[in-house]
């Protein structure tokens, strides 16, 4: 068999699979954040409860499922992904039962919890199985287009919820929310096994190999968390309405620039993209910072979008290169925890900071965006160093 014979019979085997791995994440995630914009009302108008309430639960999820990732990588690595991936699909059926559950907020904190370990398995034990499968002239574009497929999920999720609700009530919302990941589950029996499971693996749930790549990611997350929490409030300050694309106009440079570019990191080595890729989102926040006209801020959010896209899966390639196999699941899953843990400190210091006026709150979200890129082009040097 010739070498191009070869390399046919591979991309047979993994663009199948990978293709409906990605069926399932968006199947998933629409049920996720199909919930998202329903939550507050029920909270609220339902049962009785506070504005704090409304913030613990959806708190509550995202702490498990930052805690819940390196979890769910080791154990996709030892069992087998679409096993674990099963598991995680069926449980978030069942919590899309619970949200129908009239006991109360207590009820629904519970909910939250499983919510949260739900998602984290789902999500981890996929981007294992996509490694695996991935070639590895390739394995930094599928894993941001794998990353698509769950945004995807949560775009459409929450307009689902909305009009569900809008329409027939909260039932319709819970139904959907626990037949999806049923649907999810079906499509991924029908997904080939993916090899690899039994395999050997570390104790190490956050390994060292994570700590640089992982610190990178966080930082990044400021600039995230500074365009959502406060480019309407900023521009409006200015004068200048409907601040509220710059959040579309975010979304339109992220999804362009992955779905064209996605393979630099292969390509050009992952080192380099993170390193520009802080210095361009960085660019775009001060260009928003700076912007005294719409038109200013949303060249602002298109550069900033484009900058931040391959920061996430440049950085997992970094991981993926420099941990040991038995580490890698764990790896996987501690790394992108270090997402939920960014946006969750990014809420608490930009908030504290837009004290002292908006524009600070994106100047340090700049600063933060090139100190993204450093740690990012140090753990790419330290990568390259072990290997050679």
């Amino acid at each position: 068999m010739t070498r191009s014979q070869v390399s046919d019979t591979q991309q047979a085997g993994w663009v199948g699979r990978f293709a409906g791995l990605c069926a399932v994440l968006v199947v998933t995630f629409t049920a996720f954040g199909a919930v998202v914009p329903v939550l507050p009302f029920l909270v609220l108008e339902e049962l009785d409860g506070t504005t704090f309430a409304v913030g613990a639960v959806f708190g509550v999820s995202a702490l498990v499922a930052l805690v819940g990732r390196p979890y769910a990588g080791r154990a996709a690595q030892r069992f087998g992904s679409r096993r674990v991936m099963l598991v995680g699909c069926l449980l978030a059926g069942l919590v899309g039962v619970l949200y129908a559950a009239p006991f109360g907020l207590p009820s629904l904190y519970g909910t939250r919890v499983l919510h949260g370990v739900a998602e984290s398995i789902v999500f981890t034990a996929g981007s294992v199985w996509v490694v695996a499968l991935a070639p590895e002239s390739r394995r930094g574009q599928l894993v941001g287009y794998y990353g698509l497929a769950m945004w995807t999920g949560f775009t459409v999720g929450p307009l689902v919820g909305t009009v569900l609700r809008a329409q027939w009530g909260y039932p319709a919302v819970w139904w959907f929310a626990g037949l999806a990941p049923l649907l999810a589950a079906a499509m991924l029996l029908a997904v080939p096994t993916p090899g690899g499971s039994g395999q050997f693996t570390s104790r190490r749930l956050v390994p060292r190999t994570v700590l640089l790549p992982g610190t990178s990611l966080a930082l990044a997350a400021f600039g995230y968390a500074a365009l959502t929490g406060f480019v309407v409030l900023h521009l409006a300050e200015r004068g200048i309405g409907n601040g509220g694309a710059m959040l579309s106009l975010f979304g339109v440079g992220y999804v362009v620039v992955r779905v064209l570019a996605g393979r630099l990191p292969d390509r050009v080595g992952a080192t380099r993209v993170v390193v520009v890729c802080g210095a361009v989102e960085a660019v775009g926040l001060v260009l928003l910072t700076v912007a005294g006209t719409w038109w200013l801020a949303a060249v602002g959010a298109l550069v900033m979008g484009a900058g931040f896209t391959l920061l996430y899966p440049s950085l997992a390639l970094l991981v993926i290169k420099a941990s040991p196999e038995a580490e890698r699941g764990a790896a996987l899953g501690a790394y992108t925890s270090f997402w939920d843990l960014g946006l969750g400190v990014a809420g608490l210091v930009t908030g504290a900071v837009a004290a002292a006026g908006y524009p600070a709150v994106f100047v340090l979200a700049a600063v933060s965006a090139v100190a993204a890129g450093v740690a990012g082009g140090i753990a790419g040097l330290r990568a390259e160093r072990a290997s050679g």
